[in-house]
């Protein structure tokens, strides 16, 4: 009833209220908790939560049909093109005040010498390749600097030292494994040759991109300018213009023309494709890059128009000196040896050029003074007995084991005046001393005495015609030449041996039987033989059947490589001159060649077999002390080259003379008796000399 009070409310206890922080308070009052981060973040954003509805994708969207009901609306592309916008202009902020830069320049300031090793890991030569002389911008002509700018950079004095979008181009030709050349700015280029590396990666554009920006902010553009010019790498060795002014025009820097600046500045998009010495190809790239920055410079008003057009004439540098040049027989080691260790350890110019590599060869320092020393007696005496043909005489030599390594070669007299490598030099035929890669390939793959039928087993008791002046016959009948006769072989002397076997032929070097057996094997199966055992598939000339009698034109490394396969039971092992190559006290990743099977270890012993004969037969007195010796004369019928080749256990050594008169032509002459008897074998000495055992 009204007025009367509730008995249970009366009595019912005071009940307590619980408040967030475990407090107890009487009356059911709470204290307002204190604010959290969260919630404080919620009263900030509440203002916005209108804008957040209106931008609240609603999927379906209302009031649109087909799949317009399922895009965002423009405020929502919108809003977040502007959020996009604002987190990468954030992040650029955050790189760019992250980024210091470097207190240290790069390596390109410190580096060494490379340095060669002989096998026995003592240093055999150095070779001065880095070549530097920093300049000061002000003695660098303003037409040599126009014509850099204008190839490389001609916005360089109003850009902020980036371009965006060559970065952008950049990042998607790096990102797609493409060229990354073409994206740098100068100052890019500047940061890149001091600060950074090579690399090419995001994270590396990026870094250079951050540096390249504040760097512009805290030099000037005249001394980045000079700082790029004193470290670009230009080629031959040479790192800045002054340096490669010398390299290529033998002058200062002060002294080049527009032209000449223009020619060195075309070399700052690869030395290696714009030394014009180097190739016609390269010749070619030169020119027209060349042209193409002196009508730069015009159109940005660095020449005039009249200037330009007395610029019609390429202006050719000097050819390339080389730089470890001594005048000892070492310089043709260092050149195979820089040549494989480029290719092998994928060293680019520029990196090697750089210097600081270790390079351990395979040369053997005493076997290769042996080698030398021989010659050298040799040519001597051809000198003394008779100098008017000595003048014109070349020796080419070549010593390497039956795992590919080369041990010793003989260049040439001086390479300071022989610019190539007589031993690695394709330039005269084998003659007969290619009669042992017809005989493995009849070995290995029989006759054929039907063109269609089976072919029939050789071995070395096989007989056939010895006698001079039989003719080539096929499956058909007799070969004839395109005149309208028939082929027909000819032994040395023009003498007549009767019916020999395969392998009296082979030791009695008699010409006939081995015309006719690569006819009957086939001459294909002959040149995949000669190419399988070493020979390089450029230097064997025509599938003719002169191709049997040596018609081919192998280097005196390459046929001791081949000869080396029958002294290593048919494998071969392509001929290698570094073992191992390190840089920075780090091993370099070098591609070593591995063997494979040539021919069967039986054929390969039956020819070495044979070669002992032929060695024996020529050389009696020798037999008694060489049971492990097998070699060949090689002569051509048209006396133009004498070789000799051979094994001693391991070691296989060739060597090779004729003659040149290089201020003629490039044609071989006559011999005439310089090469000397079979008594006086001048190759078979040299030969003999070379191969310890037998000395």
């Amino acid at each position: 009833m009204p007025g009367i009070p509730c008995p249970r409310a009366a009595h019912a206890p005071e009940r307590a209220v619980v408040d967030p922080i475990g407090a107890h308070r009487p009356g059911g009052t709470r204290r307002k908790p204190p604010p959290t981060p969260l919630s404080r973040l919620a009263t900030r954003l509440a203002p916005l939560a209108p804008l957040g509805r209106r931008l609240k994708p609603a999927y379906p969207r209302p009031g649109r049909a087909g799949w317009r009901r399922w895009m965002p609306s423009w405020r929502q592309w919108l809003g977040a093109f502007a959020l996009s916008i604002g987190l990468s202009g954030s992040l650029l902020v955050i790189a760019y005040a992250a980024t210091d830069i470097p207190q240290n320049l790069n390596t390109y300031a410190t580096q060494q010498d490379n340095v060669y090793f002989w096998a026995d890991g003592t240093p055999m030569a150095r070779t001065g390749w880095v070549r530097r002389q920093a300049m000061p911008l002000k003695d660098i002509p303003p037409d040599v600097r126009s014509a850099v700018l204008a190839a490389e950079n001609e916005s360089f004095y109003s850009d902020p030292g980036i371009s965006v979008k060559g970065i952008t181009r950049a990042l998607v030709r790096t990102v797609g494994q493409g060229d990354t050349q073409g994206g740098s700015t100068i100052t890019q280029q500047y940061v890149k040759n001091v600060y950074l590396n090579q690399n090419r990666s995001v994270s590396r554009k990026f870094t250079e991109a951050m540096i390249s920006l504040k760097l512009d902010n805290k030099m000037s553009k005249d001394k980045i300018l000079e700082g790029y010019l004193n470290t670009s790498w230009f080629g031959r060795g040479t790192y800045g213009l002054q340096r490669a002014s010398q390299a290529y025009y033998g002058k200062d820097v002060s002294r080049l023309n527009a032209s000449e600046g223009a020619f060195l500045a075309s070399l700052l998009k690869g030395a290696g494709l714009y030394d014009p010495t180097l190739s016609e190809a390269n010749h070619k790239r030169a020119v027209e890059r060349w042209s193409w920055i002196l009508d730069r410079m015009v159109k940005t008003g660095k020449l005039s128009a009249s200037e330009r057009a007395t610029y019609t004439k390429f202006p050719e540098p000097l050819k390339q000196g080389r730089a470890f040049d001594t005048g000892k027989q070492s310089d043709y080691l260092v050149e195979l040896a820089t040549q494989y260790a480029k290719k092998a350890g994928h060293i680019s110019d520029r990196d090697f050029d750089l210097g600081g590599y270790q390079i351990y060869t395979t040369f053997d320092r005493k076997r290769e003074k042996m080698l030398t020393d021989t010659v050298t007696e040799a040519r001597a005496k051809a000198k003394k007995d008779d100098p008017d043909k000595a003048k014109n005489a070349h020796y080419g030599a070549a010593s390497i084991a039956d795992d590919g390594r080369i041990l010793a070669v003989y260049g040439g007299p001086d390479h300071r005046t022989q610019g190539y490598n007589e031993s690695n030099a394709t330039t005269v035929p084998a003659g007969s001393a290619f009669l042992p890669f017809v005989y493995a390939a009849g070995l290995q793959h029989g006759v054929h005495k039907t063109r269609e039928g089976p072919a029939t087993p050789v071995t070395p008791e096989s007989v056939y015609d010895g006698n001079d002046g039989i003719p080539v016959s096929t499956p058909e009948g007799p070969y004839w030449d395109r005149s309208g006769k028939k082929v027909a072989a000819h032994n040395d002397g023009k003498k007549d041996h009767g019916q020999v076997t395969l392998r009296q032929a082979l030791a009695a070097s008699v010409n006939t039987p081995f015309m006719q057996l690569g006819m009957d094997t086939g001459l294909d199966k002959v040149r995949a033989t000669a190419e399988a055992s070493g020979l390089l598939s450029s230097s064997i000339g025509p599938q003719v059947p002169t191709l049997s009698l040596g018609s081919s034109t192998p280097s005196a490394i390459r046929m001791a490589n081949a000869y080396a396969t029958f002294a290593a039971d048919g494998t071969h092992t392509e001929p290698y001159s570094v073992r191992r190559i390190t840089r920075n006290g780090y091993r370099v990743t070098l591609d070593t060649p591995a063997p494979h099977r040539a021919m069967s270890a039986e054929v390969a012993r039956e020819v070495t077999e044979a070669l002992s004969d032929s060695f024996r037969t020529a050389h009696p007195g020798a037999a008694t002390t060489t049971a492990q010796v097998a070699g060949k004369k090689g002569t051509t019928q048209d006396d133009k080259a004498a070789w000799y080749v051979g094994t001693n256990r391991d070691v296989s050594t060739a060597v090779v003379l004729y003659r040149i008169d290089l201020s003629k032509s490039l044609e071989p002459l006559p011999l005439e008796g310089i090469a000397g008897t079979p008594e006086t074998d001048v190759p078979y000495g040299i030969w003999s000399g070379a191969m310890s055992p037998l000395r």
